[in-house]
This record gives structure tokens, sequence and C-alpha cells, in this order.
């Protein structure tokens, strides 16, 4: 047993020493930076990743999902606590994940798991306005940019398949998608060539007047 304790510490110090970094730079195609995206990296060889243990939150604040954008790992369970002192009906119809919660405040919902890979849209029943998005990659090498439209990930070295997504782009997801072999040091710079959709959460962080609905 000691030995396979110590194999496995082993292994996961080796993975940390060798893994190495890949930096990105979104933009749009007026040059300005893409905030929130999400920027995941898939190995090109086959792997069977563990199951996460962490649990993912998508609370509800003000009436609003928070965050607006969760991305997890395929396999993921997802909370979805209420922190509003008003009633939330949170529903998905996307395939990816189909399912309606209703959300009382203090009301602790048993987490949902997030088996398929692919983008969850969420709204609520009770406030029209509120939007929200889950996106579930199939693998632990993923983060969401900045402000700034940067984002870095530690990966292992190797050839992965480097994918972006926001529900604001237009651009084709497979012209965007682009090989990369890390080994060493990685930067790039991203720069879309469409115009983004519309930007709905000035909209929804100015719903005040709704505020009494329940």
């Amino acid at each position: 047993m000691k030995k396979i304790l110590a194999g496995l510490l082993l292994s996961l110090v080796s993975s940390q020493l060798f893994a190495d970094s890949i930096s990105v730079n979104l933009k749009s195609n007026k040059n300005r930076p893409v905030f929130q995206a999400v920027v995941y990296l898939e190995p090109m060889t086959s792997v069977d990743f563990p199951r996460p243990q962490a649990v993912s939150v998508m609370d509800q604040i003000d009436s609003q999902f928070v965050p607006h954008i969760l991305a997890v790992q395929r396999g993921s369970l997802v909370s979805f606590p209420n922190s509003d002192s008003i009633k939330h009906h949170v529903y998905s119809f996307s395939p990816t994940n189909t399912f309606e919660l209703q959300l009382y405040k203090g009301l602790k919902a048993a987490p949902l798991p997030f088996e398929k890979q692919g983008e969850v849209e969420l709204g609520c029943n009770v406030h029209d306005w509120m939007l929200g998005y889950i996106l579930v990659v199939d693998t632990p090498y993923f983060a969401k940019t900045d402000q700034k439209g940067t984002v870095e990930i530690d990966v292992p070295p190797g050839e992965y398949r480097l994918k972006v997504w926001h529900p604001r782009i237009q651009d084709d997801e497979v012209t965007l998608a682009q090989t990369v072999n890390i080994a060493g040091e990685y930067s790039l710079d991203l720069k879309l060539k469409r115009d983004l959709l519309e930007d709905l959460t000035d909209f929804e962080s100015n719903q005040d007047e709704f505020s009494d609905y329940d």
C-alpha cells in the first residue's frame, strides 16, 4: 500500500513539475477583448480523465445567474443555490441537460450531474430576463478569459485541439479551433472575424423595477 501511495504521489508531483502553460489572448473583430470566453484544450490522443470531485456552483443573486457563464468538466456535479429572498424556477431545455428546479430561499436542492459535453442554456420561469450558460467540456484543461481577454492554462506537454466558446461568438467553431503542440511556454493571439452578438448582460443587470416579483 505504501508503494502504491508513493507511486501516486510521485506521479502527481511529476505531472506538476512537467506541466507547461499556454497563454491565449482573444480579441473581437473590432480589436476589443472578449470577456468570459471559455478556452479549452482537448488532447489529440484519447485520455480517460478522472471524474471531478469538486461541486461547481451556479448561484442566483439579485435575480441573475452568477456566474453568467460556468465551465465544467464532463461528469461534474453542479449545485444551484438560491441566494435571493425570492423564488426562482430554473430550467434548461438544452439537449445536453434538460431539467427544472423550483428554488426557494434556504432550500438546498441536490446537485445535478452533467454527463454530456456541450452547451446548456439556463432560464427562469419566474424572471424572464434571467439568462445563464453552462459549458460542459470533456477535458480538465479549461479556463475563462479575464477582462483583458486573456487566459492562461497549465497543461502537460503534448498535442491538443484548442477550442473557444462564448454565447456571443458567431465565428464557426471548426474554423476557430486550432491544433497546438505544447512543449514549453506557449502563447497565442486569436481574433474573431465576425461581429459578436448583442450583449444581454446590461439588460439583465438593470431589472430593479422587477425586483418585487416573486
